[in-house]
């Protein structure tokens, strides 16, 4: 059996610094051999930077996942073309720098990580569903995990029902709210519409309460300050997936406070 954490979106310095403080313990404790994580908003403000994905490497993850703000901060552009295990959505434009999948390797296994973007609310992008069957039919490996980053719960289960049986897990990242239907799909696949936020607990989605305030009350362009003056969470799941079928034995949520 091979046991993966997948972590939802890390949440600025708040939710690095969580995530460092608990992930080494968690891991020993639970024997997980590969951790995967959202890490689109893991910089000051929003975005990522090469020092916080820096800080995600060393704190103990694997593989970074992407989202609607991946390319967001220009300075991060050298840097996942260094970096193939930190990911974009696979479904940006072809031209894109970066890559949208990573193929992990453990030695005894390999882990194909895909990072989708969703068309439902979001930017304009590719078909998600297109662009999986694309590297599935390119890429291949013992297992297959996709975190698929969208507002919609009913395209991430589409995908879901999509994939099942051809993928490992489809977890969604993006609304930073744990949803509760975590499943196994009648093919194998593990599933779960999100994943939830690594940061601020009394915030708003990691972000201070009187910034959004003032902004859904006023409409004024309000500067975004993440919550920095309370406990933090870490959320996601855990996967053990059977190695003989590459399909996920069981699905289990986790919140670390």
């Amino acid at each position: 059996m091979m046991r993966v954490l997948m972590i939802g979106d890390v949440v600025s310095q708040p939710g690095c610094e969580f995530l460092r403080k608990v992930l080494p313990g968690f891991k020993k404790q639970e024997m997980v051999d590969a951790v995967v994580c959202n890490g689109e908003n893991s910089a000051v403000g929003n975005g990522i930077l090469p020092r916080s994905a820096e800080f995600l490497f060393d704190s103990g993850v694997d593989v970074i996942t992407g989202g609607n703000h991946s390319l967001r901060r220009w300075e991060i552009q050298d840097y996942l073309e260094e970096h193939p295990n930190l990911l974009r959505p696979a479904n940006y434009p072809r031209d894109c720098y970066g890559s949208g999948y990573y193929k992990l390797d453990l030695g005894s296994c390999t882990i194909l990580v895909i990072s989708l973007l969703g068309q439902v609310y979001l930017e304009p992008m590719s078909s998600p569903f297109s662009c999986a069957d694309a590297i599935l039919e390119k890429e291949k490996a013992d297992f297959v995990l996709v975190d698929f980053h969208a507002e919609a719960t009913g395209e991430k289960m589409a995908l879901g029902y999509y994939l099942d049986g051809r993928v490992s897990a489809v977890v969604g990242t993006h609304t930073h709210v744990q949803t509760a239907d975590e499943t196994i799909l009648p093919g194998g696949t593990g599933y779960i519409s999100d994943l939830g936020m690594t940061g601020p607990i009394r915030s708003i989605l990691g972000v201070k309460p009187e910034c959004v305030l003032r902004r859904m009350t006023t409409c004024l362009p309000t500067r975004v300050e993440v919550e920095a003056d309370t406990p933090c969470k870490l959320e996601g799941v855990l996967l053990d997936l059977d190695k003989k079928t590459g399909k996920c034995a069981k699905i289990k949520r986790v919140r670390l406070l």
